[in-house]
């Protein structure tokens, strides 16, 4: 067979998306490992005879690695280039996955985080040039819905697996299957080495510039509807994902949901499909519930935003909705899933609006440093506030004080969604113009 009828050539379809699904497995074994930290929350305090603040700096200690790798990803990428570098850089989120499967005690187990933190935000950079690097024009976004999915299975899994494992199995089973999948994501960046030095070599490819890089003397020519999008983009993460990190613990301490509802004695597999079409009915599906949102509806709505606009309006309507729905937690026994759907709406929302408005805002030279600084804004948020989180669940022995912060982030990230709304329309209203139209 000549190489121009192989169905596998580098030039075929069926090679492309192979890549991209092993793309996507890059960091499928990372977002699992992230929460498991949450998702067996509970164990670990009881385990490590700690508390919930110390749980949440594992969750701080992942973004103060990641605002270093911000930095330091990028040039590395550019260096060695981005089939190198992302073997690096999935090899030391497996190392810090390990580090804290194995971790005695505490302190060990925040030193692996911070190990884990520097390989996976860094990959996350690799991965994006490598979608750039076989992917254009719509295949591109349509390459970063796959990965964004995939990826976020990872954390779906993790929240409705790892509970059931651990108490089962113990705490430490739990960690090590997050390792574990660390592992297969490593062993699928090997093959992506594979894929990608043939498809060089066949296809003449050339390395992509990692887009998330700062170039600092940028920064100051930045226009005001820029720091309104990254000030919402702290506040809106910062009001999400520590909330998530310990929301399993909360679920089941208020409203007693159950880490797991499967029938007594099923077996690990059945007892994990069970739970995942029960998820309203235990802890860590509640929390899911988001991740899940998220999942499903964010590939749609990023069309639905390019193709309608309202940018500016949708990220004021999304930062609305985070507000009553963490003060009816906080205030009152509705069933939990009913908020938690209303904050998986501001998760599809937000995010789908305000990423895409960042080249809307900024001149093109300076996109991947605009991004760079907002990922590193984002990871400042993300280091404070589990860690607040966990420290005001400890100081008041209840989730309002923590809900009440999260609530203010919401009313934060809508003060900042107005003030770009106005800014925007100082500047002829580019946010709320169609894709073509606004980019034009």
């Amino acid at each position: 067979m000549t190489e121009s009828n192989d169905v596998f050539h580098p030039s075929r379809p069926l090679y492309r998306y192979v890549v991209l699904a092993v793309a996507g497995l890059l960091t499928f074994g990372s977002y699992f490992a992230y929460d498991s930290i949450g998702a067996i929350s509970t164990l670990l305090i009881a385990a490590l005879k700690t508390d919930r603040e110390s749980i949440s700096t594992l969750y701080s200690m992942y973004s103060i690695a990641a605002i270093a790798s911000v930095l330091a990803g990028g040039i590395l990428i550019d260096r060695i280039g981005t089939r190198r570098a992302s073997l690096v850089f999935s090899a030391l989120l497996t190392f810090g996955a390990v580090i804290v499967a194995f971790a005695p005690n505490i302190y060990v187990a925040y030193f692996g985080r911070l190990v884990f933190g520097a390989g996976s935000e860094s990959l996350i950079v690799a991965q994006n040039a490598i979608l750039a690097r076989w992917f254009r024009g719509k295949e591109l976004a349509m390459s970063f819905g796959v990965t964004l999915m995939i990826s976020r299975l990872g954390t779906l899994f993790s929240f409705n697996i790892e509970a059931l494992i651990g108490n089962r199995y113990g705490y430490l089973s739990a960690l090590w299957v997050a390792a574990a999948l660390c592992v297969v994501s490593l062993l699928g960046n090997l093959v992506y080495f594979v894929l990608d030095k043939r498809g060089e070599r066949a296809l003449g490819l050339k390395e992509v510039e990692a887009g998330d890089k700062i170039v600092f003397s940028d920064i100051k020519k930045f226009h005001a509807s820029f720091w309104y999008v990254a000030l919402l983009c702290v506040t809106f993460y910062s009001a999400i994902f520590p909330f998530t990190a310990l929301s399993t613990d909360f679920f089941n301490e208020k409203w007693k949901l159950p880490l797991s509802s499967a029938p007594e004695g099923a077996g690990l597999l059945y007892a994990a499909v069970y739970d995942f079409l029960h998820m309203f009915t235990t802890a860590p599906g509640t929390t899911s519930i988001i991740i899940f949102a998220s999942m499903c509806l964010a590939p749609f709505a990023g069309r639905v935003v390019d193709k309608v606009g309202r940018r500016a309006s949708l990220m004021m309507a999304g930062s609305l909705l985070m507000i009553p729905a963490y003060l009816t937690m906080a205030f009152t026994t509705v069933p939990p899933y009913l908020p938690m759907i209303v904050l998986g709406a501001a998760f599809v929302l937000v995010p789908a609006a305000m990423w895409p408005a960042v080249p809307l805002v900024v001149e093109k030279d300076r996109v991947g440093t605009a991004f760079g600084l907002m990922t590193m804004i984002q990871n400042i948020g993300l280091a404070l506030f589990p860690w607040l989180n966990g420290k005001l669940r400890d100081a008041t022995h209840d989730y309002q004080a923590s809900l009440v912060m999260f609530a203010t982030l919401g009313a934060c990230g809508l003060l900042f969604a107005v003030l770009l709304w106005k800014s925007d329309r100082t500047a002829g209203r580019v946010l709320e113009k169609p894709g073509e139209e606004a980019a034009a």
